[in-house]
């Protein structure tokens, strides 16, 4: 009953949005386990299987919302590193969205269930899901694509979360 009232939840949500545009800034990871496996969620309200991610707070930098995030939504309990791969837009329902993505290395977590996070299992760079969301294959893409020594800056603390031009 929760996941229909969720999926329900969610399209008022993208009507609201239709109308209003808003402006959102956000942070999504790759986070990898000590396997070099890629952790990829399912939620309740979409298709296919994702990248962690969401919103940043208002006084939240995006390194510690990516670090709530993956608690949130997959049980983080360890991680070893976290690296900017690159700042992004994109427009979930309608919302004018800059992101930036993350990997964070040597994943550790305990997954629970949630009303939106559905399932989160850790998958090959080789043998991921036939049903990967666009957004996924798209962020995935951006990160193989880069050269390792350039594109990974560890991640600052304190970023100014007002600011979405692309780091340079």
């Amino acid at each position: 009953l929760l996941h229909p009232l969720a999926r329900i939840g969610h399209r008022l949500l993208s009507a609201m949005w239709f109308v209003t545009r808003p402006k959102s800034v956000g942070a999504h990871a790759i986070p990898l386990d000590d396997e070099g496996r890629i952790i990829l969620v399912r939620l309740s309200y979409a298709q296919g299987w994702r990248l962690p991610g969401g919103g940043v707070k208002p006084d939240e930098d995006r390194a510690a919302a990516i670090l709530r995030e993956l608690e949130e939504e997959i049980g983080l309990t360890k991680h070893s590193g976290l690296t900017i791969v690159s700042d992004f837009e994109h427009r979930p329902n309608f919302r004018a969205d800059h992101s930036t993505l993350f990997v964070v290395s040597g994943v550790e977590n305990r997954f629970r269930p949630s009303l939106e996070v559905v399932e989160a299992r850790p998958f090959q760079l080789g043998g991921l899901p036939d049903d990967l969301a666009p957004i996924t294959r798209r962020l995935l893409a951006l990160w193989c694509d880069q050269p390792r020594d350039q594109a990974m800056q560890p991640a600052a603390t304190g970023d100014d979360v007002t600011n979405s031009a692309p780091r340079a």
